[in-house]
């Protein structure tokens, strides 16, 4: 089994993620691509003592960036939304915003 920061590679702040945080109760990290939905709920709980009541994850394709005549790719990454269960603290894994 990975551990947890292999997992789980960082919080996504933006002000996308910002609102789901608010408005639903929902954390957005950027996860590692071969990560399940259990791993990724395992790795939440025991990294932020909460508990989790769903976890979706999206697969982000990356995009074409270009130097001059030269092209290439951006890597494919994975996304987690992990939807807190009601009543739970939202951690604070920002205080600079």
């Amino acid at each position: 089994m990975p551990t947890l920061y292999t997992v789980i590679r960082r919080p996504l702040i933006t002000e996308k993620g910002m609102g789901f945080k608010e408005a639903q109760n929902t954390l957005v990290f950027e996860v590692d691509t071969k990560a399940t939905k259990t791993e990724v709920k395992q790795a939440v709980e025991s990294l932020f003592k909460v508990k989790v009541s769903a976890v979706r994850t999206a697969n982000v394709e990356g995009k074409e960036r270009r130097r001059g005549r030269y092209a290439g790719y951006r890597p494919d990454w994975k996304k987690a939304y992990v939807r807190l269960k009601d009543g739970e603290k939202m951690p604070e894994y920002i205080n600079s915003l």
